[in-house]
């Protein structure tokens, strides 16, 4: 019987249609205790004795790979896989799966949480309430402001749609085009420069890759108009984060929004910590109940699919490996 480590701490030890798609193909799934992201130690005992995984945001390292020698799928519940090492992964011929089209909207759901806790002062009024006071200085309004999407994939348009219904006017930047959902929702795509320029509020919406690691610098930082706000629901690592730092405290930037951070939970010292003008939460973006079952579900199905022989076209980040890959 092959053997399936649950990575999620909401998965582990729990029902689900997940487990039920697993366990009916004749899976059995392993559930470290805790409720804890799995450590390297947690990984160095379980890894050795798996056949696939059903995978959160553990690091999954090319060292840690070679402890795997049964490994054949590493099934992410989300879209993202830099945690992964793909590289070591296609090298050993192990699949790497994404769930595309799971948890879009609740990223985007959290990108308004953020947007609102911001510009209508929601932490600050309940932090002052609680300590006696009542202010009530006037807030910002959405309506009327320009948001720039920095990235429209399928989050980019769920925030978009969004932004609408608050009658906001939206700009864009990609290098991939969607001519149609532009011209059906209004949305002007513009280069970099000019949606800083031009955006009341930035919101980041791009994959971490070498090209875009630290995109977000004391210079673009600069670039972006006085008194904007930015808000990350996509990874740490796009933002410099002492840069910001100095951008909110010199009060270049009105405020940011962060369910990401370059270390998670962050450092003590994180000089952003510090800021009143900062909102937090903890990568919470795309895993809400729905979106992680519907996860949880389709990294299952994928890794079923694959045992039988077939491939889940458009899951699966290492596609060359297709034509050959075998369990």
């Amino acid at each position: 019987m092959p053997n399936v480590l649950i990575g999620p701490t909401s998965l582990r030890g729990r029902p689900g249609p997940f487990r039920e798609i697993l366990e009916a193909a004749g899976f059995r799934p392993i559930d470290p205790p805790g409720d804890q992201t799995l450590t390297v130690a947690d990984l160095r005992a379980t890894l050795p004795e798996v056949d696939a995984m059903l995978a959160a945001g553990e690091r999954i390292t090319a060292e840690l790979l070679d402890l795997a020698p049964r490994l054949r799928v590493i099934a992410r519940t989300g879209v993202g896989y830099d945690a992964v090492d793909v590289a070591a992964a296609t090298a050993r011929r192990i699949a790497v799966v994404i769930t595309p089209g799971t948890n879009h909207e609740s990223v985007a759901e959290q990108t308004f949480a953020l947007m609102l806790a911001l510009t209508r002062g929601v932490v600050s009024n309940d932090t002052i309430i609680r300590a006696g006071g009542w202010s009530r200085a006037l807030v910002q309004p959405l309506r009327g402001k320009t948001l720039g999407l920095v990235g429209l994939g399928r989050i980019g348009r769920a925030v978009a749609t969004r932004a609408l219904a608050f009658g906001m006017r939206v700009v864009g930047h990609d290098t991939l085009a969607d001519a149609d959902f532009d011209a059906r929702h209004s949305i002007v795509r513009l280069d970099l420069d000019a949606l800083l320029a031009e955006s009341d509020v930035v919101s980041l919406h791009l994959p971490l890759t070498v090209q875009t690691r630290g995109l977000f610098d004391r210079a673009t930082l600069a670039r972006m108009r006085p008194g904007s706000y930015l808000i990350n629901t996509a990874r740490g690592g796009l933002v410099v984060e002492a840069d910001l730092a100095e951008a909110l405290a010199s009060g270049h930037l009105a405020g940011a929004g962060l369910d990401v951070l370059n270390d998670e939970p962050p450092e003590p010292d994180n000089p952003l910590l510090g800021l009143s003008n900062v909102v937090f939460s903890p990568h919470v973006g795309g895993i809400d109940v729905r979106a992680m079952a519907d996860m949880a579900e389709m990294a299952a199905r994928c890794i079923v699919t694959l045992s039988r022989g077939q491939w889940p076209a458009g899951c699966v980040v290492n596609d060359e490996l297709a034509a050959s890959w075998n369990w």
